[in-house]
């Protein structure tokens, strides 16, 4: 088998969701080929980067502004897409050689723009190839919509029911959910992972990925979750993103300094004067136990700058605390671990949001100060999280890559026809 699949690096999740059936298709057959190209790169640096940068650039600073962008997109017949269509159909071209020398037996495109490219060139009868589009979030966007797709795999049947209402014919989508990693679905021996890790398995355990967030942002949500007088500890990972490790690790190094001169002062406060026993012999000071509402206790905290195990730590967390990004959404699903989610930018990620809380999957945790205790009372409250995981658990569409790659297989067959 020759899979030729076509992603790109804007979002992150797409290439990972590449990755991740790539991981599968090679399992089941170590001598298949299979290519993953970073699409608009490819055809265009140019435009990859001005994409690139200007997608980094809105999501960080007018998120606003790409929540409009990508609601406006959602429509067809709007300038956006026109300038799409028009964009891909002049850059075609220059994928149709790669894919001519390649000569795979299947496309499989994991972002929009590659495939609208690969539609373009099946509708105007350059390439007779099966084509597969995998939907990497839990809601559809217009921009997925395309002629010449064989198959759409999407992640819940309330999508199946949304690109049909668009036009795609219903026996062509299956709401398989997104590719991950095989490593997502397997257990872990808990208790030496624990013990590896030098955590406590007694301790209910936080799990905040942070590479996505801001600097800023990653610190306001610590610190409005260790205000919570629950106990409970936190594994924070910052992905590869060494500013914020450093930062992270200046900032509780210092409320670690902090804490434990507020201690000393507490115990200096309340020991107890020496009494004189009748012996004459004088016992040693008594210290009373610091008081949580004194002092602002530190969470005992791991923090990772970057790890290619983030399936061994959701798989030892009671809870995620993330943005919505539809491939971290579905790593969670698979490892059946209920989402806190905080600050979803306008658009895919909201929508994801959205979907996620009204199937009990996740809980909304606002910037404002009800987020220490909407935080506290999902922590203190196991049956909550009983219930969040048993609903995902209903929800999950098992493996997602394994169920595609038979999907592949039947095409291509189809097609020898």
């Amino acid at each position: 088998m020759k899979v030729l699949v076509l992603s790109a690096t804007t979002g992150g999740g797409h290439m990972t969701a590449a990755n991740a059936l790539k991981e599968y298709i090679l399992m089941q057959q170590p001598d298949a080929d299979v290519l993953i190209i970073d699409t608009i790169q490819y055809v265009s640096p140019f435009i990859n980067k001005a994409v690139t940068s200007g997608y980094i650039y809105m999501v960080r600073n007018t998120p606003t502004i790409y929540g409009g962008i990508y609601n406006n997109s959602d429509k067809t017949d709007t300038t956006i897409n026109k300038t799409v269509e028009i964009t891909t159909s002049s850059l075609r071209n220059k994928l149709l050689p790669l894919i001519e020398e390649y000569k795979p037996d299947i496309l499989v495109s994991t972002h929009p723009f590659s495939l609208e490219i690969a539609s373009s060139l099946k509708t105007r009868e350059l390439i007779d190839i099966p084509l597969i589009g995998i939907v990497t979030d839990f809601a559809v966007h217009q921009s997925y919509v395309a002629d010449g797709v064989d198959a759409y795999i999407v992640s819940s049947r309330e999508m199946v029911d949304d690109i049909v209402s668009r036009g795609i014919d219903r026996v062509k989508v299956y709401p398989y959910g997104i590719p991950v990693k095989q490593s997502f679905y397997k257990e872990i021996d808990r208790a030496a992972v624990f013990r590896e890790e030098e955590l406590d398995e007694n301790l209910p355990t936080v799990l905040i990925m942070a590479g996505s967030f801001g600097v800023t942002d990653v610190i306001k949500i610590y610190h409005k979750i260790v205000k919570s007088p629950e106990k409970f500890q936190i594994v924070v990972i910052t992905g590869k993103n060494e500013k914020l490790y450093e930062t992270f690790e200046r900032y509780l190094r210092k409320i670690a300094i902090n804490n434990t001169i507020i201690e000393y002062k507490m115990m200096l406060k309340n020991a107890k004067p020496p009494k004189k026993t009748k012996s004459g012999a004088k016992p040693k000071p008594v210290s009373k136990q610091t008081s949580s509402r004194n002092m602002k206790p530190l969470k005992p905290t791991k923090l990772l700058y970057f790890t290619d195990e983030v399936e061994k730590y959701m798989h030892m967390a009671d809870v995620i605390v993330t943005k919505p990004g539809g491939l971290t959404v579905s790593e969670s699903i698979a490892s059946e671990l209920p989402m806190a989610i905080f600050k979803a930018i306008p658009g895919q990620e909201e929508q994801n949001a959205d979907f996620l809380v009204s199937k009990n999957m996740a809980i909304r945790l606002k910037k404002d100060n009800t987020c220490t205790a909407t935080f506290t009372d999902l922590i203190r409250n196991p049956q909550k999280l009983a219930d969040m995981k048993q609903a995902i658990r209903s929800f999950s569409k098992g493996n997602s890559a394994a169920n595609i790659y038979l999907l592949m297989c039947e095409l291509i067959e189809k097609y020898k026809k």
